[in-house]
């Protein structure tokens, strides 16, 4: 498994692909960003690629890790979760001639013409030349896998013979218990915690979050946010510590400048009352599930979505949340409050739909097929 920004202990990377593959006999290695404290598996070695700036010139130096990294694992098999390894990993396809798997987990050449994060002429270069390696490589690759459904009809170049949708859906550290009774929400005289986990910008609404809280204070003097994950713009980095010691009574914010191990996430999930997603309308996101929505799914833990049709589909099968506008300002937050206040969610319990289980067997099968393995107990060569 090999990425570049992605931490050794990436969840889609590590986590799923890494203990799937490894829980099956596999060797596995996973080659990333390295992190203080990532976490451990057995059957797992981990690689680091790139430690420094992302936008700085150790990034450029991955590529030549990366491609010592294959001449000494010599690699059955190479799963590759992003695009910049595309191009090296074709060259070592074409002296090998051994198989490699391109897992698309977001759709890059969207995302760089919709998101501000590259300007004018190289935010179009770049698009077209991602978009063009993506097409070559994905049509020498033994299989292309989808994290969202969407990529399916967004992406042009996808060959249809080869294509596997593998939704990031929760993993849990330990076997998941069953199905626990219905969650029920604490009243406006008792404390309520709000969760905010992953990524924290203004496109996944971590400002619009702070500003629903305070106006939800209103009406729940208890009421407290955490926010933990990573703000990669360092604009963005100042305002959230700006607005953390504003309001150190009630915001609480974990991580920020660095990447925060998975497990953290994880066990404040366990610890809070409601997660928001205040995800803004954007072409690179309104069409998928977001991988924290599975995760607080799976864990029973109420949820406070936008107005999103396909998510708003999803909350309501399990009845597990309600839609809010988080981009405009509380019309009633005495009414919102009371309808909170002791309201029940999950009356069947977490959606064992939600979990990673019901993706692994087809993964493996992947795997099985582009290694030419007929039977699941032929011996399991290295793979990364």
């Amino acid at each position: 498994m090999a990425s570049v920004l992605k931490p050794v202990d990436d969840t889609r990377m590590f986590e799923k692909f890494g203990r799937t593959l490894a829980d099956a006999g596999y060797r596995v290695a996973v080659a990333g960003r390295g992190t203080a404290q990532a976490s451990q598996a057995s059957g797992i070695t981990q690689r680091v690629l790139f430690q420094g700036q992302r936008l700085g010139l150790d990034r450029l130096a991955a590529q030549g890790r990366y491609w010592r990294l294959l001449r000494q694992a010599q690699p059955a098999l190479v799963v590759v979760h992003a695009p910049e390894l595309l191009p090296l990993t074709l060259l070592w396809h074409r002296l090998t001639g051994r198989p490699f798997l391109y897992d698309v987990r977001e759709n890059y050449a969207l995302n760089i013409r919709t998101q501000q994060v590259y300007r004018g002429g190289l935010k179009r270069l770049l698009a077209r030349a991602v978009g063009w390696v993506e097409s070559h490589a994905a049509h020498r690759a033994a299989a292309v896998l989808l994290a969202e459904r969407s990529y399916a009809q967004e992406l042009p170049w996808l060959p249809r013979h080869c294509t596997v949708v593998l939704e990031n859906k929760y993993a849990p550290p330990a076997a998941p218990a069953s199905a626990a009774a219905a969650v029920t929400l604490p009243t406006t005289e008792q404390p309520l915690r709000l969760l905010f986990t992953g990524t924290s910008s203004a496109l996944t609404g971590v400002f619009d979050a702070i500003d629903f809280a305070r106006q939800l204070r209103g009406a729940w003097p208890q009421l407290t946010l955490t926010i933990i994950g990573y703000c990669q713009q360092p604009p963005e980095l100042a305002r959230l510590r700006q607005l953390a010691q504003a309001h150190a009574d009630w915001l609480r914010v974990v991580g920020g400048a660095q990447p925060v191990p998975h497990a953290a996430i994880v066990a404040e999930i366990g610890h809070h009352h409601l997660g928001l997603l205040p995800y803004r309308e954007h072409p690179s996101s309104w069409r998928c599930l977001p991988t924290k929505l599975y995760e607080y799914l799976a864990s029973g833990l109420p949820v406070l979505i936008p107005p999103n049709p396909l998510w708003t589909a999803e909350v309501q099968r399990y009845q597990a949340g309600l839609t809010v506008a988080f981009d405009r300002p509380l019309p009633d937050a005495q009414a919102l409050a009371r309808q909170l206040s002791g309201q029940r969610f999950y009356p069947s319990g977490p959606p064992a739909e939600a979990l990673w289980s019901s993706e692994a067997p087809r993964l493996l099968g992947v795997v099985r097929q582009a290694l030419g393995l007929r039977s699941e107990t032929a011996p399991f060569p290295a793979t990364f």
